[in-house]
């Protein structure tokens, strides 16, 4: 298939229901966006195994600035095939936070350099770049490989900046203070007193039995869930 065949499968596959929603609030829940379909989720991974694996492809996709077809496109996309800046250049161009998760999850953290370039770009001024540094970072402390990171250095540099970070990134610095509060028990009374005095995401509505982004509430429930 073509770009411009998917394209136009992907609007046939558009829900009004939820283009309505997406045109009200944004598809990432946020911000008003208007380059989008209101595809389900399930129905874009399900393209994904019909076209399997195609970088060029993914990279025309990714290039039309569409949320569905960037979502797709991170299905599709050769991380190994990315040179850094290259993989720089791209995660720049995020359209919307639910694409900046699918493409921190299944290509930046999937890149074999990601954590060359996680520093400098939890500092850079493109706030989808600073997101997708964060995400590394998050992941580093769930997966216990802070290295010479200093977890304590940490905190305290997410107590000055979360509070006027921009949404973006707000959002994977919120998960690294949870990851340490989570993983590290000597932090833990500091990483909830970090998110009772910021107060990020304390109404945010959840499903029942679903656990909120409120450090807080959330590092108390996962350190529960661990303990058995």
């Amino acid at each position: 298939m073509k770009a411009k065949e998917i394209l136009a499968h992907l609007e046939s596959l558009g829900d009004e229901t939820r283009r309505r929603h997406n045109a009200k609030i944004g598809p990432d829940g946020t911000a008003p966006a208007s380059n989008f379909y209101g595809v389900k989720m399930g129905d874009i991974r399900a393209l994904a195994k019909k076209i399997k694996s195609d970088h060029a492809l993914a990279l025309e996709l990714w290039a039309t600035g569409n949320v569905e077809a960037q979502l797709l496109a991170t299905l599709l996309i050769s991380p190994a095939a990315l040179s850094a800046p290259d993989l720089a250049s791209l995660t720049r161009t995020t359209s919307c936070a639910q694409v900046a998760e699918w493409m921190n999850s299944y290509v930046v953290a999937q890149h074999p350099e990601e954590l060359a370039f996680r520093e400098a770009w939890m500092n850079d001024a493109s706030p989808w770049l600073a997101r997708a540094g964060w995400h590394i970072t998050a992941g580093l402390v769930n997966k216990g490989g802070l290295g010479e990171i200093d977890p304590a250095a940490l905190l305290e540099r997410i107590a000055r900046d979360l509070p006027m970070a921009r949404p973006e990134v707000q959002w994977t610095m919120n998960n690294t203070l949870g990851a340490i509060g989570i993983e590290h028990p000597a932090l833990r009374t500091r990483a909830i007193a970090i998110g009772e005095s910021v107060g990020l995401y304390r109404n945010w509505p959840v499903s029942k039995g679903c656990t909120p982004p409120y450090v807080p509430v959330w590092v108390n429930e996962m350190v529960k869930r661990k303990q058995g």
